[in-house]
């Protein structure tokens, strides 16, 4: 396990209480991939999709997908990856793509390798490098078009809430991997509120905030408690891979960590929250769970106001889970 140790706090000052310091075919695209559901304001993937995902389309919501790239990288010391892929891999695709900032990131790096981003929306840019394009698909609808033994690397980020059967989608990524070297890296978040000192105890927001993620997994069958029920690891064992390992960080949100390399990241995934609290939390609080509308707004406004007070010391538990397909 890596990043499980308590996280120690700076001393906390009267200045910090209110902390502020941050800001399907894959062939082609059709018109009605575009029809995107407006719900209050916020666009959404299309109507005519089949996966209902929770998280809106928009450009705030954009933001926030590419600062969480950016928390991730730091996290991570740099490193897109941590799967032990060799260096001249050559057919990479990315599952749930966003707005392919990891895709892209990854092409520049490996400019040897085609890389291939998926997602339900076309919302990613236009100026890419020019080993990589973009794909509209559903990752859910199975199976997948691409030919078997074809990939080297499947990447899958933040997929929590938007799949009910996990041991089916890695079916899928084991199929497209060659045998023997082909490797699938899965990086997930329990955006449940937790704290080593018990700060996060009896804040009614936070608890309001776990409270909505983790009844609403259960109502819709696709789970946000992935990494807390080992969903990763046991699900790539069973679709067949082999040397399956996790590494398990704790992210702390906002940036009382005493650690110079944790404050940041906690920034980072503040100011990720801060951007778009709306955007994780309308379609779940009004359409799947029905929860009284007139409570929306002060709870948004409760949580901002503990978000930024530094004497809750809350983070998430992430995990990131890989393995390998056996030779044939």
């Amino acid at each position: 396990m890596s990043g499980t140790a308590d996280i120690v706090a700076r001393p906390f000052g009267d200045e910090d209480v209110d902390f502020n310091d941050v800001e399907s075919s894959t062939a082609s695209i059709s018109s009605s991939v575009l029809e995107y559901r407006a719900i209050q304001g916020r666009t959404f993937h299309s109507a005519r999709h089949p996966t209902d995902y929770f998280t809106p389309n928009d450009g705030q919501q954009q933001q926030s997908v590419d600062l969480t790239h950016h928390y991730l990288t730091v996290l991570l010391d740099g490193k897109l990856y941590l799967a032990p892929i060799p260096e001249d891999v050559k057919n990479v695709i990315d599952i749930g793509t966003g707005t392919g900032i990891w895709a892209i990131d990854f092409a520049d790096e490996h400019p040897e390798a085609q890389v291939i981003g998926t997602d339900l929306s076309p919302m990613q840019p236009t100026w890419i490098p020019p080993n990589m394009k973009f794909e509209v698909d559903d990752a859910t609808v199975l199976p997948w078009t691409y030919t078997p033994d074809s990939f080297d690397f499947v990447h899958v980020r933040y997929l929590f809430g938007a799949i009910s059967d996990w041991t089916a989608l890695f079916k899928e990524a084991y199929r497209v991997l060659r045998p023997g070297t082909g490797w699938i890296q899965d990086c997930e978040i329990d955006v449940r509120f937790r704290s080593d000192d018990g700060t996060t105890e009896g804040v009614a927001a936070m608890e309001k905030w776990s409270e909505l993620f983790e009844l609403s997994g259960r109502k819709t069958g696709a789970s946000f408690t992935v990494v807390a029920d080992d969903l990763q690891r046991r699900s790539l064992e069973e679709a067949g891979f082999v040397d399956v390992q996790v590494r398990t960080f704790k992210v702390p949100v906002g940036g009382w960590p005493l650690d110079p390399k944790l404050a940041e990241v906690g920034r980072l995934v503040h100011a990720t929250l801060e951007n778009d609290l709306e955007g994780y939390t309308l379609l779940l609080w009004h359409n799947v769970l029905n929860w009284p509308a007139e409570e929306y707004r002060p709870f948004l406004a409760d949580l901002r106001k503990a978000l930024r007070n530094r004497k809750y010391h809350g983070y998430y538990v992430l995990r990131y889970a890989f393995g390998r397909k056996p030779e044939a």
